[in-house]
């Protein structure tokens, strides 16, 4: 049986409507956007055709044009049969890698507006940077925005029936998922067909990169440093080179892009200040982290002081992935006093603190948190207070409900 993911509906929903707008699925390899794609695809009432631009060569815009023109004579044909009101469906995955993907689209979806044409078009793309680069660049106004994340421990569990300890060590790559068993090879498969094709192809290849070898540098240090927070000045004395601070932030947004590691920002009510602040890193995947190790599961799960990371970064993923459009998560820390995440939207704030047995102490993190910005909602999470796979099964938002 075929796993549905949830955002599967709301595309075929989608895609059933008048064609107002371009479709937009986005996310990271292998999460099953294709799938999804081809999913509604099987359940388009009229024909559909497919095709990805993820090639030996970057293709150019003649190639938009050529798959453009195949799906348009679809419709035409299926008007002339009297099917689906004439409507087709033409599906590019990786669209991204094409040359000026987003004026072509423009010119050709405007042109199909103008025309009448009842052309649903959905585009796939796993460069989040690029992604919003050429939508907001080009296509403002004529697209909807679907995020497909990396799975969730919820779906991870109905998938596979994975208890909560194998989600924080396995992370959420559902076709690596039948490897776990023999981890050497799972590991391999993880570097060989996750983590470096997706630094080769979706961020060294799509991107100005002066300094690759400092970028793949930068991630394997924020796996490593996942969970804690790390000025850039320290990382450039980790990483050993002379490069600058702007250059290391730049490749954190880069890496951030391509769904791998993020920098957060830490909370200071204050945007400035916020971003002057040292980012606290964070795996956006356990399986990163845990791909790159040399325990295994049963000798990760013995150590305290690593299996507290793994478990501090599957929740600070969780909460990134599954964030709503508008809400953001931070960090606190003053002098000695830190709360883990910090999750807001608008004038709704709640402090996490994250337990899983290491010693760090009383909630004073949480309590001088409310001294400096007022009472908020406070949330402890593991030990003694919400148990862990219950977080992990809850998105984000829900927490910031009255």
């Amino acid at each position: 049986m075929l796993f549905i993911r949830p955002q599967l509906p709301l595309l075929i929903a989608r895609l059933r409507e008048p064609p107002r707008f371009l479709q937009v699925l986005a996310g990271p390899r292998q999460v099953g956007k294709t799938t999804l794609a081809r999913q509604a695809m099987a359940a388009f009432p009229g024909p559909s055709h497919y095709a990805s631009a993820d090639l030996p060569a970057p293709p150019d815009v003649g190639w938009i044009e050529q798959q453009w023109g195949i799906a348009r004579r679809l419709a035409m044909q299926s008007a002339a049969q009297g099917g689906a009101e004439g409507s087709a469906l033409l599906v590019l995955d990786e669209v991204q890698k094409a040359s000026r993907w987003s004026e072509v689209a423009k010119r050709l979806w405007d042109e199909d507006r103008m025309s009448g044409l009842p052309l649903r078009v959905a585009l796939l793309g796993s460069s989040q940077f690029l992604m919003q680069q050429g939508l907001t660049e080009s296509l403002a106004g004529r697209f909807e925005l679907i995020r497909v994340p990396h799975w969730s421990f919820a779906e991870m569990r109905d998938a596979f029936d994975w208890d909560v300890d194998r989600y924080v060590w396995f992370g959420g790559y559902p076709g690596a998922a039948p490897l776990t068993d023999d981890e050497f090879r799972w590991k391999s498969h993880l570097l060989d067909a996750i983590i470096e094709p997706t630094i080769s192809r979706d961020v060294l290849q799509l991107a100005r990169i002066d300094k690759p070898a400092l970028l793949r540098r930068l991630f394997v240090l924020g796996c490593a440093y996942s969970g804690q927070i790390l000025s850039y000045r320290k990382m450039i004395g980790q990483l050993q080179d002379v490069g600058n601070t702007t250059t290391l932030a730049h490749y954190l947004d880069l890496l951030g892009g391509a769904w791998m590691l993020a920098g957060l920002d830490k909370f200071a009510g204050d945007t400035a200040r916020s971003r002057a602040a040292s980012p606290k890193l964070l795996a956006l995947n356990t399986a990163l982290i845990s791909s790159q190790l040399a325990q295994d599961f049963a000798a990760a799960r013995r150590d305290g002081e690593l299996w507290g990371r793994l478990v501090e970064s599957s929740v600070g993923a969780h909460l990134v992935n599954s964030a709503l459009p508008g809400m953001e998560v931070t960090y606190w820390r003053e002098r000695n006093r830190e709360v883990d995440f910090i999750v807001s939207h608008g004038d709704r704030v709640v402090a996490m603190e994250v337990k899983s047995g290491r010693n760090k102490g009383a909630l004073a993190g949480l309590q001088a948190f409310s001294g400096s910005f007022g009472d908020c909602r406070h949330i402890v999470v593991g030990t003694g207070g919400i148990p862990l796979d219950a977080f992990l099964a809850t998105p984000a938002h829900e927490w910031l409900l009255p």
